[in-house]
């Protein structure tokens, strides 16, 4: 078989509502994680640890950020055409306006593949946390000559009705989907469980671009669950790749196998933070096998006085003095000062504790500030007040920036 020109088309666009007020001032792909990332540098790990290295980013919503981030982070291929990792803005070629879905971001764009001529199209999300090998995920597509190949995850049926759901047959092959219905159908052999999409795909290009175009000419959403894999259903051949086959060099036993996360709510961005904690942590980052590549930090070590750490993780050219850190993820060039208290936040880069604070379940986003003697997250009437409460008391301090920000301090 002929090597196969790949070509990697990442959807970043995404608003990101139910993250806010973490995406008031950037998109949901370029919202902070795990101390040092950013969330869109999961999907570009796994694309270099895979060796494809023509990859697309399609950005649209408040993407300076983003931008910003992939120029500095990811930069590479230098004279090599085939190596790069490339931003594209809204080009409306086809008509003024923001893309009007997913399907139509990639047809916006066919001039792309028209000119890189790939045989495979692997059109990812930008904003979740996983480690996949998508070169097994090719082999597979090939292996069945398939027009196209879903990556999919077992999840527990009374949570996927949220979820675009799969059915497939003993080889693999696709037999039907429903987006997000209200009693998903269970895997066969496989009681309580039903296989959702990850949103994730391998087309053929020759089977791809003319349902791109037919879709193109009539009303609709113009979404590869909601349209696009559906048509294609009808008359091509569809798999369905289970990312729990998937096998990642270097995972740990005590690891969740197919780890895979949509951080798109708070508590889903907190909780997937805190499962990089600890000795046996359900996600481990230290895997100099499967590396996750982020941007440099020219700033010093973390430098900790009299301070007492469990359970966490602290950022290059974090200070703290006689704090006390439990179980939270600490970004860099953060300052805590004498005698703060922190349990199960999340806190992102250069954000200053004051001292004496108390903080429990905060996020609090980049260069936001603590007052010192603060108590957060001990009186929900107070808190939701004064900051963003979400539903599970989860309390989020914004991005100075913000408008959120600047309405609280008003009322300050």
């Amino acid at each position: 078989m002929k090597p196969q020109r790949v070509l990697g088309i990442i959807m970043a666009g995404g608003k990101g509502e139910r993250l806010l007020p973490l995406t008031e001032v950037r998109s949901k792909p370029a919202v902070p994680f795990g101390g040092k990332y950013r969330i869109i540098d999961f999907v570009l790990s796994n694309f270099l640890n895979s060796n494809i290295t023509s990859v697309y980013v399609l950005v649209q919503y408040r993407s300076q950020s983003l931008i910003e981030h992939l120029r500095k982070s990811w930069h590479m291929g230098g004279r090599l055409s085939h190596s790069f990792v490339s931003v594209v803005p809204p080009q409306m070629r086809a008509r003024e306006g923001w893309y009007e879905g997913t399907a139509d971001a990639v047809y916006q764009n066919l001039n792309l593949i028209d000119d890189w001529q790939p045989d495979v199209i692997a059109v990812f999300g930008a904003d979740h946390v996983y480690r996949m090998d998508i070169r097994q995920m090719l082999d597979e597509h090939l292996d069945h000559d398939a027009d196209a190949t879903v990556a999919a995850l077992p999840v527990p049926a009374k949570a996927a009705t949220g979820f675009g759901i799969l059915e497939a047959d003993e080889h693999g092959r696709m037999i039907g989907f429903e987006e997000k219905p209200s009693a998903p159908k269970q895997m066969p052999g496989r009681p309580g469980y039903a296989l959702s999409s990850m949103g994730n795909y391998l087309f053929k290009t020759k089977a791809l671009v003319p349902i791109l175009k037919r879709d193109a000419s009539s009303p609709g959403t113009h979404d590869f669950g909601r349209n696009i894999v559906p048509e294609l259903l009808e008359e091509h051949r569809v798999y369905v790749y289970n990312l729990e086959h998937n096998d990642i060099p270097g995972l740990r036993q005590y690891e969740e196998k197919g780890y895979w996360r949509d951080v798109g709510t708070l508590e889903a961005y907190w909780q997937s933070n805190m499962d990089l904690l600890g000795e046996r942590p359900l996600f481990d980052l230290h895997n100099p096998a499967w590396p996750i590549f982020s941007s440099e930090y020219d700033g010093p070590m973390a430098m900790l006085v009299g301070t007492h750490v469990d359970q966490s993780m602290i950022g290059h050219g974090t200070r703290c003095v006689d704090a006390d850190i439990q179980k939270s993820v600490i970004g860099r060039g953060v300052r805590i000062e004498r005698g703060a208290q922190l349990k199960e936040c999340v806190i992102l880069d250069d954000v200053h504790i004051g001292a004496h604070a108390r903080l429990r379940r905060v996020i609090a986003d980049r260069g936001s500030c603590v007052p010192a003697h603060a108590r957060i997250g001990f009186d929900p009437g107070l808190d939701g007040r004064k900051f963003h409460l979400s539903h599970s008391g989860l309390v989020v301090l914004p991005h100075p920036s913000s408008a959120n920000a600047e309405l609280l301090r008003r009322v300050s």
